[in-house]
């Protein structure tokens, strides 16, 4: 009888906004990726209940914004579970907003957008943390929002940056909170500069050269670097 491999659950906000090179490591160590697209599919409070890995992923909207699209609560409701039980949650940029909240923080409107290649600032915590990977490719990661969060009960902080005080954040060896993106593939940046065009031309001093100038400078080097780093945290978490 052929054993089943385990499975990780990803939801999915815009399609290309997935796991990226994650997805590779995760295949490496035998589990089975499966996305669940929020808006379109039925999120349910118990549906990662079998999932070894629970990981939430960006999107364009506020985590706040629950009176345009209702079924932000539903993945709130799904986080809280995942945080009850205390099994491993992955959380980048919208994703990471959601856990903060689901832990009772608030999330709301930055100072300024955060897009483009920006080095990030780790703390005495978080050069003890995986992401002590960061070190070995400049601190350079790609970074795309403009709402931030406080950082919630219970949690440490991890990074900063110039314009955003939390940028990464855990909470024991099972949550992890990732404001930047490293798990992006640099040669599908243009799949980014397509999707992202209106926020781009409407926000100032943000050129489509500079991000695909930065990204051939910088992705390639960070690319190695964000895979040990997801490979570290999983090790932690037991995964």
């Amino acid at each position: 009888m052929t054993r089943s491999s385990p499975t990780v659950l990803a939801v999915r906000h815009v399609a290309f906004e997935h796991l990226g090179a994650f997805e590779a490591v995760l295949t490496e160590r035998g589990y089975a990726v499966r996305y669940a697209d929020a808006g379109m599919d039925r999120i349910a409070p118990d549906m990662a209940d079998g999932d070894a890995l629970l990981c939430m992923l960006g999107g364009p909207i506020g985590a706040y914004e629950e009176h345009l699209y209702p079924w932000l609560l539903d993945e709130i409701a799904l986080i809280e579970r995942r945080l009850a039980t205390g099994a491993p949650i992955l959380g980048i940029c919208l994703g990471a907003q959601l856990i903060a909240r689901a832990m009772g923080a608030r999330v709301y409107p930055g100072r300024a957008k955060e897009i483009g290649w920006a080095p990030i600032e780790l703390t005495d915590a978080g050069r003890v943390s995986p992401l002590a990977r960061l070190e070995n490719c400049g601190r350079m990661v790609m970074h795309w929002h403009g709402d931030t969060f406080d950082l919630p009960d219970g949690a440490t902080r991890l990074a900063s940056s110039a314009i955003t005080v939390n940028q990464a954040f855990s909470a024991g060896s099972s949550v992890l909170g990732l404001q930047f993106h490293i798990e992006a593939a640099p040669d599908e940046i243009e799949r980014w500069l397509i999707g992202h065009a209106c926020e781009i031309a409407a926000t100032d001093g943000i050129a489509v050269a500079a991000i695909r100038a930065d990204t051939a400078a910088h992705g390639p080097a960070l690319a190695p670097c964000a895979a040990r780093l997801f490979g570290d945290w999983l090790d932690g978490a037991g995964l």
